[in-house]
C-alpha cells in the first residue's frame, strides 16, 4: 500500500519504510564524509531508534567502527498498519551496519524493566565482552519501576507559578497563547523517576556488577537548556527538576567509573525537532525563529551532526572534553551563541500568524517533522506501494512485548 503522513497533534501515526531507511542512509553517509572518530568501539545506546539515540548509534557505528546493542520500545506492522518509524530506522541501520561487517543486535522492550537489563547483559558476554561507551538516550512518557512496580507519568508542568507564553500551534498553524500550570509535588516526584537519573545509574551498575565495562569506559546521557524564554516548563520546570536529577546520577556514576578510570557525562544538546520536543509548549515556536537564524548564519546542525561533535570534538578527543563550570558537555554552543539568541529574541514578539512564513522556518519545521516519520526525504516514490512488514536481519529480542 502507498503510506501518507497522518498527523495527530503532536505524533504522526504513520511512518513510512523505505522513507525511513533513506534518512538512516543520509544519516550514515554524512558519518562517513567526515574523518573518523575512532577505531573499533564497543557501544550500547539505551534509547536507540530515533532521535539523538539513533544518531549516537549512526556515529559509534560508521565513524568509529563500533559494534552497537539498541535498546528500544518499538511497534511492528500489524493489521495493515504502518510499523513505527523507530523500527524502521533500526531495520535499516542493523542491514546497513551488517553489510560493513559491524555487529549490531536490537532488544525491544521496556529498558526500565529488569528482564531487558538480563537481556541486553547475556547479549554483550557472548558478542561484545565489555562496553566502552553506554549513551543513555530514553524519551518515554511513563516508567514501570522495575522494584516497587509503581507506575509513574511524566508531568509538562511548571514549578510554583504558572507561565503564560506565546505559543505555535503546530497543526493549526496559528500563533496562540498557552498558559502552563504548576505541577505539585507528586507531579515533580513522577517526572524525576521517568525522567532522572535513577534508571541510568541502574545501568551502569548492573553492568559494573556484571564485569562489562572496559578500561576507560564512557557514559554519556542527554540534557537541554536552552534560552529563557523555556525556563519555566523546561529548566525550572518539572522536567528541568528531572535533569537536575540527571546531572546528580552523572556525578555519582563518573565517581564509580573512576576506578576504570572512565567518565560519565551530560551533554547538553542543540534544540531540534523530536518526536519529544514537538509535545512541549513554546518549543516548537522557538525551533521555528532558531532554525531560520542558524541557517541564515550557516549554523544548522541535525541530530547527526550534534552527535558526530560530541563523539569526534569532546568524548573521544584526545585532549578530552570540553566542559562548562557543571562539569557539562556543552553541543548546545552554537545555539547559544551571543549573536544567534539576539536574533531570536529580536524576532520573537514580531511573529504572528500572519508572518511567521517570513520571520520563521515554520516550513523547514513541518519537513524536518515528517522525517523523523520518513515522509518528503528525495528519491523515495511515496505514490507507489510498498511492503509494511520488514524485517530485522538479526533475530530481534523482544523482552515482555
Amino acid at each position: 500500500m502507498a503510506i501518507k503522513p497522518k498527523i495527530r497533534g503532536f505524533v504522526c501515526i504513520t511512518s513510512h519504510p523505505e522513507g525511513c531507511a533513506k534518512n538512516v542512509q543520509e544519516q550514515i553517509e554524512f558519518i562517513q564524509s567526515k574523518p573518523a572518530i575512532k577505531d573499533k568501539l564497543n557501544v550500547l545506546v539505551i534509547g536507540a531508534s530515533t532521535g539523538y539515540g539513533l544518531a549516537s548509534r549512526i556515529a559509534a557505528g560508521f565513524g568509529a567502527q563500533a559494534n552497537t546493542v539498541g535498546v528500544f520500545w518499538e511497534r511492528p506492522a500489524s493489521n495493515g498498519r504502518p510499523a513505527s518509524a523507530g523500527w524502521y530506522n533500526s531495520v535499516a541501520f542493523e542491514k546497513a551496519a551488517q553489510a560493513q561487517g559491524l555487529y549490531a543486535q536490537s532488544i525491544n522492550g521496556d529498558a526500565y524493566s529488569d528482564e531487558v537489563k538480563d537481556e541486553a547483559v547475556e547479549l554483550i558476554k557472548e558478542n561484545m565482552g565489555k562496553v566502552d561507551l553506554v549513551v543513555y538516550s530514553l524519551a518515554s512518557p511513563r516508567r514501570t519501576h522495575p522494584k516497587t512496580g509503581v507506575v509513574y507519568k511524566s508531568a509538562l508542568k511548571t514549578v510554583g507559578e504558572p507561565f503564560h507564553s506565546k505559543n505555535l500551534d503546530t497543526d493549526k498553524k496559528v500563533i496562540n497563547e498557552v498558559t502552563i500550570e504548576p505541577g505539585n509535588e507528586e507531579d515533580i516526584e513522577a517526572t524525576v523517576q521517568v525522567m532522572g537519573g535513577e534508571d541510568w545509574e541502574m545501568w551502569m551498575d548492573r553492568l559494573s556488577l556484571e564485569g562489562l565495562l572496559a578500561e576507560g569506559a564512557q557514559s554519556v546521557a542527554f540534557s537541554y537548556i536552552g534560552p529563557s524564554v523555556t525556563w519555566p516548563i523546561y529548566k525550572d520546570g518539572t522536567i528541568g527538576k528531572a535533569k537536575q536529577d540527571l546531572e546528580r546520577a552523572a556525578k555519582a556514576i563518573n565517581k564509580k567509573l573512576q576506578a576504570l578510570h572512565g567518565h560519565a557525562y551530560v551533554s547538553v544538546n542543540k534544540a531540534l525537532v523530536t518526536q519529544a520536543s514537538s509535545a512541549i509548549p513554546v518549543v516548537p515556536l522557538y525551533i521555528s525563529l532558531l532554525y531560520k537564524v542558524m541557517k541564515e548564519k550557516n549554523l544548522h546542525e541535525g541530530c547527526i551532526e550534534q552527535m558526530y561533535r560530541l563523539l569526534a570534538d569532546h568524548l573521544y578527543n584526545p585532549k578530552g572534553p570540553q566542559l562548562d563550570e557543571a562539569g557539562r558537555i556543552r553541543v548546545d554552543d552554537w545555539e547559544m551563541r551571543e549573536d544567534v539568541q539576539k536574533e531570536v529574541f529580536s524576532l520573537w514578539p514580531m511573529v504572528s500568524t500572519e508572518n511567521i512564513d517570513t520571520l520563521s522556518d515554520f516550513k523547514g519545521y513541518q519537513e524536518e517533522f515528517l522525517r523523523l516519520f520518513g515522509f518528503g526525504l528525495s528519491g523515495v516514490d511515496y505514490e507507489k506501494d510498498v511492503e509494511l512488514e520488514v524485517d530485522f536481519p538479526n533475530e530481534l529480542k523482544s523482552v515482555n512485548m
